[in-house]
């Protein structure tokens, strides 16, 4: 299934337009996050202090999407607002989490 995440290989589950998706922070993923988004530790501290935007917490989702860009953009931050800060807040703790502490 698309949206069981492993926990093994760092992964989060995000419900998009009614599916659970994988979120996997591989190195290409947060690569291509960090091109658009900037320094991935200053993306950690804004979230830490409470600054991350909507649109950076959506590109960082997208970004990590398994398969990459199996759904748009736009599908992704709607996710983002439909689940909320609350239903956010798990999927982007373990991305940050890894971001941070990587695999053990």
């Amino acid at each position: 299934m698309a949206g069981s995440a492993n926990p093994l290989r760092g992964e989060a589950s995000l419900a998009i337009v009614g599916h659970p998706h994988r979120l996997r922070p591989s190195f290409t993923a947060l690569v291509a996050a960090e091109e658009e988004l900037g320094p991935l530790f200053a993306l950690v501290e804004r979230a830490g202090d409470g600054r991350l935007r909507l649109n950076e917490m959506a590109c960082l989702f997208w970004h990590c999407l398994v398969p990459p860009h199996a759904l748009t953009r736009e599908q992704v931050g709607e996710a983002v607002v439909a689940a909320g800060l609350a239903g956010c807040a798990a999927p982007l703790r373990i991305l940050l989490g890894q971001i941070l502490q990587g695999r053990e």
